[in-house]
């Protein structure tokens, strides 16, 4: 138990300095990735494909996937939202004793109607609730490319776990990192 608070102390304070400056193009690299795609769901993503000048990625393969999912979550707030509306409309109808009655609804009596009006209400603001989701996960997700295209992944960054002996008696593992 010492062994491991004593590794966790030495790995807490632990700590590195660089000397090197970052140039001011790479310092924000997600900002016009972000915006684009907050003004146009998927540009983030194109952005980042026609922009990584390092190493090629093609991100823009994700743009149908958004836009897939964007339409769906589109479409059910839509289709529950006229639902919700003719089930409100009938139920008023019939507090009203009106003959002018949805034959779409007629199998249910009043409170199986208020049930189904309060079922699509919250199906749709469930609708609306993906609908965000979506957008604003695609909007972190041209963030975090255009942040990572710009990320070093030489051979000179490593860190390698290897199996040891400790004062050759138990077996253990140990961690060598590299920061060249």
């Amino acid at each position: 138990m010492n062994r491991i608070l004593l590794i966790l102390l030495l790995f807490i304070s632990y700590s590195s300095y660089s000397q090197d400056t970052i140039p001011d193009s790479l310092k924000h690299p997600y900002k016009k990735a972000m915006l684009y795609s907050a003004i146009l769901p998927g540009a983030g993503q194109v952005y980042n494909s026609i922009n990584s000048d390092l190493r090629p990625k093609k991100a823009y393969w994700k743009v149908p996937l958004i836009y897939t999912a964007l339409g769906t979550a589109g479409y059910f707030l839509v289709s529950n939202q006229l639902t919700q509306k003719s089930l409100k409309t009938e139920y008023t109808r019939r507090m009203e004793n009106s003959l002018d009655l949805n034959p779409t609804w007629e199998p249910y009596d009043d409170q199986g109607v208020l049930f189904l009006y309060r079922q699509y209400l919250d199906w749709r603001d469930l609708s609306i609730l993906g609908l965000a989701a979506v957008y604003f996960i695609q909007i972190a997700d041209a963030a975090v490319e255009a942040h990572f295209l710009h990320f070093d992944v030489s051979e000179n960054l490593t860190m390698k776990f290897e199996p040891t002996l400790m004062n050759y008696k138990s077996p253990g593992i140990s961690l060598k990192m590299s920061f060249r």
